[in-house]
C-alpha cells in the first residue's frame, strides 16, 4: 500500500495513561491530600521505594524534574562555587543550565559521530574539574567502563544524566546506577509519563540525607523518608531548602507505569532495531551501533545524513514532513535547545568542531514503544524514499 493510501502514525503523542492511574488521581482528588508530607504512606513515598527497588539502588529522592534532580545532586556533591564540571557537549540545555543554576561552571567536552563522548577530550579535560556529569543522551551511552575508571582514579565523582536511558544496561547493570548519583526524568515524552517529574537514586545515604532536606523536607519532614536518619541530624537546618518536591498526583500517575516499564523497553528496542537495519539500507543514512555492553531501551531513533548538503538535508526534512514524519535535525536551526552554541547563557561559545559537524548531519525521530512493524515500516520508508527523492 502506498504512503499516499496509508500515511505514517502519529508519533508525538506520549504513552498512555494506564486507567489504574486515573482512578488513584480520583482518590487523591477527593481526599485534598496533594501535598507529600501530609501522610505516612504518600504516593510520592510509594514510588521512592518501588522506583529504587526497580534500579537496584538503596535510596530514591522524587523531585519536579530531572533538571532539579541534577541541580540537587551537585549541591549534595558540596561543590564549592565555581566548582568545574564535566559534561559532553551533545545534551539538553537543562545539563549546563543545572550547573549554572547551582553556582558552578560547565565544561564541554567534545563528542563523537555516535553521539558519544569522545574519550581522548574527556581524558584531557578531566585534571581540570571538580565534577562530572555524563548525559546518556537519547540513550545512547558512552564508555561507561573508561569513564568510570578515570574517575576513580582522579576522584572526581561523576553523575549519570539518565533522563532517555531509564531501562537502558551497561554489562548488565542499569544505567543511573554506576555513578554516585542517577538522575530520571517523568516528563511526557519519557518510558514513563508524569508531564513533569524527576527522580534520583543512590546508594550513599550522606548524599541522599543533604539531597532530601533541600528539596524541602523542612522541620522534621525528613523522617517520613524511608532512608538512614543517623544521616539527616547533622544536617537539620543547616541546608537551604529549594522546594523541587513532587507531588502526590505525579507520582500517582507513575506508579502503575512500572508494571509497564519492562514491556516498554523489550518494544521500544524491537522498534528501534527493525528500523535501524531499513535505515542502513539507505547508502545516504547511517544509524550508529551501539556499543558491546550497551542494551539499549530507546524510544526514538538517531541517524547521520551521509553526504548531504545543508540545503539538501532541509530538503530531506521537508519531504519527509510532506508524507506525516518530523525529523529533527539537532544543529540545522538557531535555537534547538541541544545544540551547544545555543546556549549563549554560558558566555563565549566554545570550539568544538567534532561535536558542531556531527549535530549539523544528526536527525531524531520519536519511535515510541508502543508503534507497530507495520507502523515502523512506513516511517521508515517515509525517510528513506525522502533522502533518496533529494539525492536524485
Amino acid at each position: 500500500m502506498s504512503l499516499d493510501v496509508m500515511p505514517p502514525p502519529n508519533a508525538y503523542d506520549a504513552e498512555p495513561i494506564p486507567q489504574a492511574a486515573m482512578a488513584e488521581v480520583t482518590r487523591i482528588l477527593n481526599s485534598g491530600d496533594l501535598f507529600r508530607y501530609t501522610s505516612e504512606n504518600s504516593p510520592v513515598s510509594l514510588l521512592e521505594a518501588e522506583f529504587a527497588a526497580k534500579l537496584g539502588a538503596k535510596y530514591a529522592l522524587a523531585v519536579s524534574s530531572c533538571s532539579a534532580a541534577l541541580f540537587l545532586s551537585l549541591k549534595a556533591l558540596g561543590l564549592p562555587r565555581d566548582a568545574r564540571v564535566l559534561i559532553p557537549a551533545f545534551t539538553f540545555a537543562a545539563v549546563p543550565s543545572s550547573i549554572v543554576h547551582a553556582d558552578c561552571v560547565p565544561v564541554l567536552c567534545e563528542c563523537a559521530d555516535d553521539y558519544r563522548i569522545d574519550m581522548a577530550d574527556f581524558a584531557a579535560k578531566l585534571p581540570t574539574v571538580e565534577a562530572v556529569i555524563i548525559s546518556h543522551m537519547r540513550g545512547h551511552t558512552s564508555d561507561m567502563d573508561a569513564i568510570m575508571a578515570l574517575c576513580d582514579a582522579a576522584g572526581v565523582p561523576v553523575i549519570e544524566d539518565a533522563a532517555h536511558s531509564l531501562g537502558t544496561t551497561w554489562a548488565g547493570r542499569n544505567i543511573g546506577t554506576i555513578g554516585r548519583i542517577g538522575c530520571f526524568s517523568f516528563q511526557s515524552y519519557k518510558l514513563l509519563n508524569a508531564g513533569e517529574g524527576g527522580i534520583m537514586i543512590t546508594d550513599d545515604p550522606d548524599l541522599i540525607a543533604r539531597a532530601v532536606i533541600m528539596s524541602g523536607a523542612y522541620e522534621h519532614n525528613w523522617k517520613k523518608h524511608a532512608v538512614l536518619h543517623d544521616a539527616f541530624a547533622k544536617w537539620q537546618n543547616q541546608l537551604p531548602l529549594y522546594n523541587m518536591r513532587l507531588n502526590t498526583l505525579s507520582a500517582a500517575l507513575i506508579r502503575p507505569q512500572l508494571d509497564e516499564l519492562d514491556r516498554r523497553v523489550r518494544d521500544g528496542r524491537r522498534n528501534h532495531d527493525h528500523v535501524a537495519a531499513l535505515l542502513n539500507a539507505s547508502p545516504w543514512i547511517t544509524v550508529p551501533a551501539p556499543l558491546p555492553p550497551e542494551e539499549r531501551a530507546p524510544d526514538s531513533i538517531q541517524f547521520n545524513l551521509d553526504g548531504l548538503s545543508a540545503a539538501q538535508t532541509e530538503a530531506f526534512v521537508a519531504a519527509a514532513a510532506r508524507n506525516g514524519v518530523k525529523v529533527q535535525v539537532f544543529g540545522l536551526t538557531t535555537d534547538n535547545a541541544r545544540a551547544f552554541w545555543n546556549w549563549q547563557f554560558l558566555g563565549e561559545t566554545p570550539d568544538l568542531p567534532q561535536t558542531r559537524a556531527m549535530l549539523i548531519k544528526a536527525c531524531d525521530v520519536r519511535l515510541p514503544a508502543r508503534l507497530t512493524i507495520a507502523e515502523c515500516d512506513l516511517i521508515a520508508g517515509v525517510l528513506t524514499e525522502a533522502v533518496r527523492g533529494v539525492m536524485a
